[in-house]
Parts: C-alpha cells; structure tokens; sequence
C-alpha cells in the first residue's frame, strides 16, 4: 500500500496506543498537510526541523518536497514506527530521528527552518526556546486556534499580552488557515490554527539596544492585572529582575520614580502598542544610579 497521511496514522494506532499526556493528536488531512507545505515556501535541500513528528504523516510531505528533515520524538513507540517505516530515508540520511524532549535535546546547529505541529501543552516554552536559539529562522506551526491569535495579537486589546509582544521583537506573524477537529485522529477538542514566524529583528531596525528579558519581565508584570495603571503595576520591582545584569530594586525603584511623569504611567496595558512598551522600557533601562 503507497504511503500516506491516513495509513501511516492507522498503522501506528493498530499497534500503539494513544498517550494522551504528550497531546498526541495526529494529522491526517492531506490538505492541511500539503498547506503545510505550501507555507513554508521552498524548503527542496533545506534542512527542517520536526518536532514531535509521531507517525510521521508531515514528516512524509516534508520529504516529499524534497527537504532533509531531523525529527524529535519522545514517545518510544512512535521512534519504533519512524524507524519501522523510514527505513530507506534514515538509511540516506534524509531522515535523522532525536529521541527525547524538544524542549531539553540539542537541536541541531545548520537549521534552516521549522515546521511542526507542535504538542500544544509546550506550546509556550517551545517558543521560548525558539526565540533563544533559532529567532532568525522561519517557522510554520500548527496550534491551538486561540493561542495563534494570542500569538499574532490578532483582535487588538483582547489578544495584547506577554507572548505576543515578546514574539513581536522577533517575528512577523502570519495567521492562515483554521484546522477543524475532524482532521485528526484522535479528534482534539479544539480548533487548531497554521501559522508561520517570519523573522524579523525589531530591536536592530527600531535602533534599540533594550535586554529582552526587561522586555519580557516589564510586559508580564503589567499583563498580571489589565485594570490597573501602568504606574501602580511598576512601583514593585519585577521579581527576576536581578538576572539581568546590573539590575536591582534600588535602580528599579529609582528608574520608576523618574518616570512618574511619564504620559504612558498613566494609561492601563490594554491602551500601549508594541512600540510604546519598547519606548517605557527603553526609557526605563537608561536611567543610572
């Protein structure tokens, strides 16, 4: 029988039960798959990494388009299927298999781009780590429906937080096409979303020179609680402040004390764009004690 989405997913679940615990709902609509594909551009002779690639129904179109794919799994019995069924592709090292976590293995170093449906309970640090180790290349994921929108800040002041503005320094954020429930087996209860990362750095083309982690401690503190002022969000230090160097509550309480005047204290997170938290938090790194 010619390989494809549907039979490799049957096959694997004839032999393999589902472990719901690693969110293993697998694709199997080929045109999402091909969708996919279609977003990620030209990948022939790139080298894609694959995480979570379970029994390896994108991992087939990945290599149908002609990429060389490294695929992280941790799950045993899906490694068992891939190595059962990619053997030829293993063989010619098209195909190379990492057990272990995606969130805690090497990656590989010479990555061109990723594409994925990704677990969604690592959907979060994943991203983290993507923006850690591998900011300047693309990616097209598949995720739940509403976190993509949270990703892209897609409905203005309802989706504005943390995630989105910290991919923002990052990424432009394409959303496209919605996944129903029906295109997996099992069906999730949620609908899912394709979305693609393209990278761009917004600190170099802004002229900002701000850490990222000030960045991302200043947006998460003020998100804790969307009714209040930016000015009473602030007065308390971030609680990791100090691993940034050369912070600490003394600099902080003084940094906030000279903005007191500051036109943004007064406004609440929902009303700030990207560019005005890259001002506040510019504003904030230059003070000096």
């Amino acid at each position: 029988m010619e390989r494809d989405a549907r039979f490799l997913v049957d096959l694997h679940r004839d032999h393999h039960p589902v472990v719901h615990e690693l969110g293993q709902h697998y694709l199997v609509d080929t045109s999402v798959l091909n969708a996919s594909i279609e977003l990620a551009g030209d990948i022939s002779e790139q080298h894609i990494l694959e995480i979570g690639c379970g029994p390896g129904s994108l991992t087939h179109h990945l290599l149908g388009a002609g990429a060389r794919v490294s695929a992280i799994e941790i799950d045993e019995g899906s490694l068992e299927h891939m190595h059962l069924h990619f053997e030829e592709e293993i063989e010619s090292n098209r195909l190379m298999l990492i057990e272990g976590d995606a969130l805690t293995v090497q990656w590989p170093s010479d990555i061109d781009a990723i594409v994925a449906n990704i677990p969604y309970q690592i959907s979060s640090p994943l991203l983290e780590r993507m923006q850690r180790e591998l900011r300047t290349i693309p990616a097209v994921l598949l995720v739940q429906d509403e976190f993509a929108e949270r990703m892209a800040m897609a409905i203005g002041p309802l989706d504005r937080g943390p995630l989105g503005l910290s991919l923002w320094l990052d990424y432009d954020i394409e959303l496209a096409r919605r996944v129903p429930p029906s295109c997996f087996s099992p069906q999730p209860r949620v609908t899912s979303r394709l979305i693609r990362l393209e990278p761009i750095n917004r600190l170099e083309a802004l002229g900002s020179e701000i850490d990222r982690r000030m960045f991302r401690q200043v947006t998460s503190q003020c998100f804790s609680d969307r009714r209040r002022k930016l000015r009473n969000l602030l007065k308390k230090s971030p609680r990791r402040l100090s691993r940034i160097p050369g912070w600490h509550r003394e600099r902080w309480k003084g940094a906030i004390q000279s903005l007191r005047t500051h036109p943004l204290m007064e406004e609440r997170p929902d009303m700030l764009e990207p560019e005005d938290w890259l001002q506040l938090c510019t504003d904030i790194s230059s003070f000096e004690l």
